[in-house]
Parts: C-alpha cells; sequence; structure tokens
C-alpha cells in the first residue's frame, strides 16, 4: 500500500457519504485557517503524511510548515498553519492528527532507546508488530526516530522462525527449501533463521545458507556467549521482550540488531491539537 492509498482508503473510511456537520452548519465558501499546536515534549513525526492529506482533501489549501519532521518539539510549539476552504480543514483535521500524533509518539519512544544504544554500534529494527492498513506511517516514523525498518512484511525477506521451522520438520528441512525456493523463482532474497537455544545455533552454523540468524527470548549473558560461538560468520539479531526499560542489558553483547515489537506496538500518541485562530 502506498501512501496515497493509505490516505484514500483513512479518507473514505471518516467521510463515507460525506461530512454532514461540516455540510450543515459551514458555508460552502467560507475560508478560515487553522494552526497545529503542540501539546506535549517529544519528536516530530508526520509532517509530509499531514501535507499530504491535506493536499488529497484539497489541493488549493494552504499549509506552511515551520517545524519539519525529526525535530524536538515542545508543549506550545506551532507545527503548521493551514488556510483555505473551512470544509476542507474540517474534513481534513482528524485524520492529520491521527497520523501525526501516533507517529511523533513512535518518533519519540522510538529516539530515547536509540540514545541507550549510541556508541555500541548496534542498530536497532522494528518489526511486523504494526496496526493493520497503517503500517507505512508507523515504519516512517520509526525511521524518523533514528532506528532501521527491518522486513516491510512477508514478501521482502524470508525469515524463517519457530513455526516455520516446526512446520516444515526442522531448521535443516527449513533452511534448505527456502534455499531451493530462491533457485526455482529466481529471487534474491536474504534468509533469516530464529534459534531458541545453543543447540539450534550449532545446527545452523552448521548448515550455513543465511545471512542472519535470530537470537530469541535469550538473556542477556547467554545471548553474548551465542555471539561470541557464532563470530562473524552471520549477522546476529536479538528479539523478545526487549524494551527500553532493560534494552541497557542487552547493549554490550555484541550483537549486531536488536528488534523489538514496543517500538510499535506499545506507544502512546503524543498530544496535539488543530485550533482555528
Amino acid at each position: 500500500m502506498t501512501l496515497q492509498e493509505f490516505i484514500k482508503a483513512a479518507l473514505a473510511e471518516d467521510l463515507g457519504d460525506g461530512d454532514h456537520t461540516s455540510l450543515s452548519t459551514i458555508p460552502a465558501d467560507a475560508r478560515k485557517r487553522a494552526r497545529l499546536l503542540v501539546k506535549q515534549d517529544g519528536v516530530l513525526a508526520g509532517v509530509e503524511v499531514g501535507e499530504a492529506i491535506f493536499r488529497e482533501v484539497d489541493p488549493e489549501l494552504e499549509v506552511h510548515v515551520n517545524i519539519r519532521d525529526g525535530s524536538a518539539i515542545h508543549y506550545g510549539d506551532i507545527v503548521l498553519t493551514v488556510s483555505g476552504r473551512a470544509r476542507s480543514i474540517l474534513q481534513a483535521e482528524r485524520l492529520v492528527l491521527n497520523c501525526m500524533q501516533r507517529m511523533s509518539g513512535i518518533a519519540t519512544h522510538t529516539r530515547a532507546m536509540v540514545a541507550t544504544l549510541e556508541g555500541t554500534g548496534i542498530r536497532l529494527l522494528d518489526t511486523r508488530k504494526t496496526t493493520p492498513n497503517f503500517r507505512i506511517c508507523e515504519k516512517m516514523a520509526v525511521k524518523i526516530g533514528g532506528a532501521v525498518n527491518h522486513r516491510f512484511g512477508l514478501f521482502d525477506m524470508i525469515l524463517i522462525k519457530d513455526n516455520h521451522i516446526d512446520y516444515a520438520g526442522g531448521i535443516e528441512a527449513a533452511v534448505t527449501k527456502a534455499v531451493d525456493y530462491l533457485k526455482t523463482t529466481g529471487r534474491s532474497l536474504p534468509i533469516e533463521v530464529e534459534v531458541r537455544n545453543r543447540k539450534e545455533v550449532e545446527e545452523v552454523l552448521r548448515i550455513g545458507q543465511v545471512n542472519r540468524i535470530l537470537l530469541d527470548n535469550f538473556r542477556p549473558e547467554d545471548l553474548r556467549e551465542m555471539v561470541q560461538l557464532i563470530g562473524r560468520r552471520f549477522e546476529t539479531e536479538a528479539s523478545g521482550g526487549i524494551t527500553e526499560t532493560n534494552l541497557h542489558e542487552y547493549a554490550d553483547t555484541g550483537v549486531d540488531f536488536i528488534s523489538s515489537g514496543a517500538l510499535t506496538h506499545q506507544v502512546k500518541s503524543l498530544d496535539m491539537s488543530l485550533k482555528a485562530y
């Protein structure tokens, strides 16, 4: 789904057969202005999305941006102003706020986690634990916050997880089938395999043919040991219950990547409002 497709679908969901409140109370030729106010400190994300929403609703709306994505924001800041048809501003208002508030919450949380990893060389990844049909915005917010996007969906990487392994008949069977599939289909996709214990790590080291090993739900001390065992033969990624509160425990293990679903699925939106002036 492209950003424009998302915006069209979200507007259709909200507008239905018309904004009857605005249609009944606001004259068609009324022209007004509004400003987007920050009500909570954090990191700003979603300005470009907001601009795109205003354009989709009414290309004649004039938007003036004061603060760009990735900037630190504080209570009372004015992110942007918009002027034009009053009905158009009102139609766009809620979708703009919903997107920017949630995206800014994600960017703020991400920035804090990235700061914890500063100087370690570890790259922080998001996951597919996102809101259905809102993934494009949540992934954008993660990047604005300073982290790295993992795969966007099921189509851009082969990630062999525990259920794949169990269904396929084991790690070796799953990896072999994945490699054969790529050869047969002519695709070039990275292969990552999830492991749950030392035995599975050793099995992957024996089999090879993968790009990255995902060490799931390892304690920091065990993770450090597995990273040393793997050496530099494969990229390493840690996942499983890693949040802002325990991230520092994983930061000195030597792992290449840390992925955290908490970047997107446990975030509180940042408070903002769009007010007439």
